[in-house]
């Protein structure tokens, strides 16, 4: 297990960034974080009940919890705050985020979904 020994919210930047003991360093978008949500608001209760974030875009981290000695929890200032992100989760993130990022915006395209939340996406069929 991978525990951060810096954790720092970098509010301007909307970025969370986890320093690593052998020198790594990754900076997670507050977006990235909130859209990944581990809790069952975000996941469902099962394979297929997933929920698309959208709107997400100018979405920041608002606290920041310990939670024993495994987890964050993240409050975010669109009123979520149900997710615990473990420490494998976490660097799971900061390892994957381009494949996290890339499939999050595949599942928006596919959805005809936007980011900004001041944005609504109508598509009409052919």
């Amino acid at each position: 297990m991978k525990i951060p020994t810096t954790v720092q919210l970098h509010r301007q930047s909307r970025t969370l960034e986890l320093g690593y003991a052998e020198g790594e360093n990754y900076q997670l978008s507050c977006e990235l974080l909130r859209v990944c949500s581990p809790s069952a608001e975000v996941r469902g209760h099962g394979q297929g009940q997933e929920v698309l974030q959208t709107g997400k875009k100018n979405v920041s981290i608002s606290e920041i919890k310990g939670v024993g000695n495994y987890a964050l929890q993240l409050c975010f200032d669109d009123g979520h705050d149900t997710g615990l992100y473990s420490w494998d989760y976490l660097y799971e993130l900061c390892q994957r985020q381009d494949h996290y990022w890339d499939q999050y915006l595949a599942q928006m395209h596919a959805a005809g979904a936007s980011r900004d939340p001041d944005m609504q996406v109508i598509q009409f069929d052919p």
